[in-house]
């Protein structure tokens, strides 16, 4: 029998996290936060993928440890799978979840369509440190995917997208 955790106290987890990272750990150098938060993700993904492949065959190649990561990883994840994969062929490969968990807490409130910003610097600074703070709730998951894909032989960077809440793409380069 596999062990589980509640969903609610691994979104808890991660949040609070991020948090202290964020404004406790590196408050002064938020700048090294990032890194260390992806770092975190890296290892929990490294030690995921060798959990859930431990009784599968090798991948063959690259495109089958993405759908391994799109549909199994994720699921065990996330209880379900990634909305939509794209590749271009050539070592890019876009994974698109439209409704990621742990973005579905976190809104950025659209600033009225008349307003200038030049005029209202606060709103602009407001909105610039929530879409900061939202970043920075990416870079666990983004280490996770590059821990299991490290784990399964592929080198690469993985970088984030959230240009629709709670929809976020996750962009993945297999390094040569």
């Amino acid at each position: 029998m596999g062990r589980e955790v509640s969903e609610s106290c691994v979104d808890s987890l991660v949040i609070e996290m991020v948090s202290a990272y964020c404004n406790r750990f590196y408050a002064s150098k938020p700048e090294l936060a990032a890194p260390r938060i992806e770092a975190i993700g890296y290892q929990v993904g490294h030690q995921l993928s060798e959990r859930y492949t431990i009784e599968r065959p090798r991948f063959s190649d690259h495109l089958e440890a993405i759908k391994f990561i799109c549909k199994d990883f994720w699921s065990e994840l996330f209880k379900k799978q990634i909305d939509n994969l794209k590749t271009n062929h050539r070592g890019t490969f876009v994974l698109q979840d439209n409704r990621f968990r742990w973005l579905t807490r976190v809104s950025i409130d659209p600033s009225p369509a008349n307003t200038d910003l030049s005029q209202e610097p606060s709103l602009a600074t407001d909105e610039s440190k929530t879409a900061q703070a939202t970043s920075m709730h990416l870079y666990f998951p983004c280490g996770i995917i590059r821990g299991a894909l490290s784990n399964l032989g592929i080198p690469c960077a993985v970088s984030a997208d959230i240009s629709n809440l709670p929809a976020c793409s996750f962009v993945v380069r297999i390094k040569a």
